[in-house]
């Protein structure tokens, strides 16, 4: 099979993991791996800065940056900077993943900024929040050390990154989307393209963005992290196309 090389970058790609690095959280312990790996195996060098949810609250905290990644760990110590982050992301067409708690803000800033929903809740965040106003809520089965399908629609920017439209991946979260208000993210553009055996959202993404994809589930712990999950490389390969344009 023949593929079309990726451009070469005048500089090495930067990619902002926003996040509250922690030694007990799996998926940041994984992450240098998965660099390592990704310059090694596949050729995709990356300069990686870590950036705390408080100081990506910041305006600009994240601009310059050839990607973004949102990472598990929530609560975060700051929504408002998670939530800037995806923002900055979407709105720059800067390649984005959001994974775990990275894709329920995902959806949390979609809802509130651009389909109107200001009082969209995470209940984590806020168990306070009414129950009509909750797009993120507590999963009926928690999905904690979980493992299971998730088949992925054709022709999808997820299904091609995959290459096949089924995959067995992995958990780590107790929390995920509702159903009440999907639709009206749908209805604004935001695109549902994985889903469980039930029937459950587990992939997001925007088609109008160059790389907008955000998973319920972590690639990043797939495997012993030699291999990078192919979301993980696709991300870099969109960071690489980025830096060289």
């Amino acid at each position: 099979m023949h593929t079309t090389p990726l451009p070469r970058p005048v500089r090495t790609p930067r990619i902002a993991l926003v996040g509250d690095r922690s030694p007990h959280v799996r998926s940041h312990v994984r992450v240098p791996v998965l660099l390592d790996a990704l310059a090694e195996r596949d050729g995709l060098a990356l300069d990686a800065y870590w950036i705390p949810t408080p100081d990506a609250a910041a305006a600009g905290a994240v601009k310059g940056f050839d990607a973004v990644w949102v990472l598990p760990g929530s609560p975060y110590a700051s929504e408002a900077g998670a939530l800037a982050a995806i923002r900055s992301a979407r709105e720059d067409g800067v390649p984005f993943l959001g994974t775990c708690g990275g894709f329920q803000h995902t959806l949390l800033e979609y809802a509130r900024n651009v389909c109107g929903l200001e009082r969209a809740a995470h209940a984590e965040n806020d168990p306070a929040a009414d129950p009509g106003d909750l797009l993120v809520a507590p999963l009926a089965c928690s999905l904690v050390g979980h493992e299971g399908v998730v088949r992925v629609s054709p022709g999808s920017l997820a299904e091609r990154a995959l290459g096949a439209e089924r995959t067995t991946e992995r958990y780590h979260c107790a929390y995920g989307p509702g159903t009440r208000h999907l639709d009206t993210l749908s209805a604004h553009g935001l695109r549902f393209t994985g889903a469980d055996e039930e029937g459950g959202v587990r992939i997001a993404e925007l088609p109008s963005h160059p790389f907008f994809l955000a998973t319920l589930f972590q690639p990043e712990l797939a495997g012993d992290g030699t291999r990078p999950h192919p979301l993980v490389r696709a991300l870099a390969a969109a960071a690489t196309e980025h830096a060289a344009g």
